[in-house]
């Protein structure tokens, strides 16, 4: 892995596209004022303009380019930068160095209904969220029902603001922003948030926006989301850039680190882990070979993946499986929307699978055999089973798999 820091590449590798951020050597300190000495000094500082602010680098030297038409995901570990490059980008903040220009209309999911008067009521908050984005009235009037529709809370539209729970000011926050449609949304963490339902018709927008030709810049930790969604990633830690590239590539570098890290500390998991039992999960997850022992297998037999998974409304689940080193790293991974196949109901919510590997061309070692259950839009992991996996055989070569060649 290498550290980049270099600009990335349009989506179609064409520099016709029209440039909407453009941000180099950005940097972002956060001054130490924990004590009343730290504070004064801090004025003087500023007031003087001697010296550099002391403090906390939250970013150093981040460098990257969006074009109009990219989906762009941030990710990285908590504290790596992530929130606070959004919102240097949204203009919330101002960078301490660099520079960070954005040439476009920027709508900004970050922390959704921050800006509402609690004493307003959610039709008033739209039309005051309107008129702070420009709109004049007649504009705001031809949107409102889409809000109001979108954010889909009822008679409490018309209620104050401030005796909402937290998912209905989450649901008109949300509303009101995609109302816009900007030429580059910022979204931080917004499709975690919700219920499930939200959560769909969230993910189905932003689809949506995205095949209009809307730019997205995400922030996200679920790595489906990451993949699903966008087409570049960047990887952030510590505040620097350790990464960026095609989305795949960048996950997987990622997850890999992260696995790598945790794998000292990993227990070993049941068969089936626990799920609520309100979320799509499994029911049977079972693996067999052509050998006596069902969890080891010859290099080059057969292997045959198969269970049951449960949907709580009816709906078809995804199911993903993978093949994993007993460090974590990925060796392959696939997954019934990747392969277009939908599962087949075996009764009430259940729904069977089958999948077989033949023959196995994993080099003798342990491994893992890893299932995961989704949501039918396969943004949400809800479920997780591992069986371990031993290949056995006298092969003598390297590596973990072994492909086809042929000596000339």
């Amino acid at each position: 892995m290498t550290n980049v820091s270099a600009p990335l590449a349009p989506v179609d590798s064409s520099a016709e596209r029209r440039l909407l951020i453009r941000v180099r050597d950005a940097a972002k300190v956060y001054p130490a004022v924990a004590t009343t000495a730290q504070r004064w000094k801090l004025v003087r500082r500023l007031l003087t303009g001697s010296g550099a602010v002391e403090g906390y680098a939250a970013l150093q030297n981040v460098s990257f380019d969006v074009r109009a038409g990219q989906s762009v995901a941030l990710i990285g570990e908590n504290g790596a930068g992530k929130s606070t490059l959004l919102k240097l980008i949204a203009g919330v903040s101002q960078p301490t160095g660099g520079v960070v220009e954005v040439n476009a209309r920027v709508g900004a999911l970050l922390e959704l209904g921050a800006g509402f008067n609690p004493e307003y009521s959610g039709r008033e908050n739209i039309a005051l969220a309107c008129a702070l984005h420009g709109l004049n009235r007649d504009e705001t009037q031809a949107r409102e029902a889409g809000i109001i529709d979108f954010a889909d809370i009822g008679m409490h539209i018309d209620q104050p603001v401030k005796h909402y729970s937290s998912g209905m000011v989450v649901r008109l926050g949300f509303a009101v922003a995609t109302a816009l449609k900007p030429d580059v949304m910022i979204a931080d963490e917004v499709l975690a948030v919700g219920d499930e339902a939200f959560q769909r018709k969230c993910s189905r927008w932003v689809e949506s926006y995205l095949a209009d030709g809307g730019t997205l810049l995400l922030c996200s930790h679920v790595m489906y989301h990451v993949q699903k969604l966008c087409t570049q990633a960047i990887w952030l830690e510590r505040g620097r850039v350790r990464m960026t590239g095609p989305a795949a590539s960048v996950v997987q570098a990622y997850l890999a680190w992260q696995d790598a890290r945790e794998a000292p500390r990993a227990e070993t998991p049941s068969a089936v882990a626990e799920a609520s039992a309100a979320s799509y999960r499994f029911t049977r997850f079972h693996a067999q070979t052509s050998g006596d022992q069902p969890i080891t297998v010859e290099h080059g037999a057969a292997l045959h993946v198969h269970g049951e998974a449960y949907s709580p409304d009816g709906r078809v689940p995804t199911v993903a499986i993978a093949l994993v080193k007993r460090d974590g790293s990925g060796v392959f991974a696939t997954s019934t929307e990747v392969d277009h196949h939908a599962l087949v109901r075996s009764g009430d919510d259940h729904f069977g699978f089958s999948l077989r590997f033949d023959p196995v061309t994993l080099l003798p070692g342990e491994y893992s055999l890893r299932g995961h259950v989704l949501d039918p839009e396969a943004l949400r992991v809800t479920d997780t089973a591992e069986i371990p996996l031993a290949v056995k055989g006298g092969q003598r070569y390297l590596g973990v798999v072994k492909v086809p060649y042929e000596w000339d």
